[in-house]
């Protein structure tokens, strides 16, 4: 129902349209504020790019803040990344990570990047103090933040923003009316912007999303998604059919599709209620870091990374190389 009210295909987010209107409102003046100087933001003494959407919903902007974390690693660069953490209540606050953090502590895009970067991660509501306990403990040379455009508190160097290509900007209106954090014309003032799928327009970089191999939770062998019996698939992500529509992509025809919401809470019941012993259960990334702790020897997750076939891209990299040698 949501996605059709966003899309507007429904007339119902006509009965939204008010309450949008003050969610514009009470945004922009936030944002003004900060202009004018009447806010303050707390500006760090390394460069902070921030990774984020105009819209409410997956976009790819995890990836996007791996893949940058990857690409500045290969130029010998130490990034450091903060998150709010949403989803997870951790004990105190700033969070800094290890090994041992659980998705229920720091939330699920944190421990994924963590885990798959090897980069340090902080999480904290408010995003400067997490920055300033990075600096304070692994001396990183950038920093990354996934999410927090609109967290205006933290100064930027850069600012980035993931659009999802077929689904752009929904019907335009801000939420709840529509899928708008903020406006369109915000795309103006900022440094780049990606597009995940779809067709580019003039001076977007395009991207793709490539998946790999199968991976099992308990085992770690990777096999081709096609290969699996039985599949059943499931996907808490901002927009499953991105995933259902990638394992199709991949040969892979699941027997049944299960949509759960973004950041959606897991436990074991939940989960081996799904499938049967003699069933593969595929599920993303995201959701297999929920699972490995209570996981069984027919649960796999398909990883995919950022790719991008434009030069736009290496430039960025460059430019965020660059910032760090200042």
């Amino acid at each position: 129902m949501i996605a059709r009210i966003w899309s507007g295909e429904s007339p119902l987010w006509l009965l939204l349209l008010p309450l949008s209107w003050l969610y514009g409102l009470v945004s922009g003046c936030i944002r003004l504020s900060y202009r004018l100087g009447i806010k303050k933001a707390w500006r760090s003494p390394v460069p902070v790019v921030v990774v984020g959407n105009l819209t409410a919903g997956g976009n790819g902007k995890t990836p996007v803040a791996i893949w940058l974390v990857e690409e500045l690693q290969k130029q010998g660069i130490k990034a450091g990344v903060v998150s709010r953490g949403y989803g997870g209540k951790a004990e105190h606050y700033p969070l800094i990570l290890t090994s041992e953090t659980t998705t229920v502590q720091a939330g699920d895009e944190p421990v994924l990047i963590y885990q798959r970067t090897g980069a340090p991660v902080a999480v904290s509501p408010e995003r400067s103090d997490a920055v300033k306990a990075l600096l304070a403990s692994h001396s990183p040379q950038i920093i990354i933040t996934d999410d927090g455009l609109q967290h205006y508190r933290l100064a930027r160097d850069v600012e980035i923003v993931v659009i999802d290509g077929v689904r752009r900007f929904g019907n335009g209106w801000w939420l709840p009316a529509g899928p708008m954090r903020e406006r369109a014309s915000r795309l103006k003032s900022v440094d780049a912007v990606i597009v995940n799928g779809g067709v580019p327009r003039e001076s977007e970089i395009p991207m793709q999303l490539q998946p790999g191999l199968a991976v099992n939770l308990l085992t770690g062998e990777k096999r081709d998604v096609a290969s699996l019996p039985g599949i059943v698939a499931m996907a808490g992500i901002g927009h499953p059919p991105r995933f259902f529509a990638t394992l199709e992509q991949c040969g892979a025809h699941p027997l049944k599709t299960v949509a759960l919401a973004d950041h959606q809470a897991l436990t074991a019941a939940s989960v081996v209620a799904l499938a049967d012993a003699n069933q593969s259960l595929v599920m993303t990334e995201k959701d297999a870091v929920k699972c490995r702790s209570f996981a069984r020897d027919n649960w796999w997750y398909l990883p995919v990374d950022a790719v991008f076939d434009d030069q736009r891209a290496s430039q960025l990299i460059q430019q965020l190389v660059s910032l760090t040698r200042r």
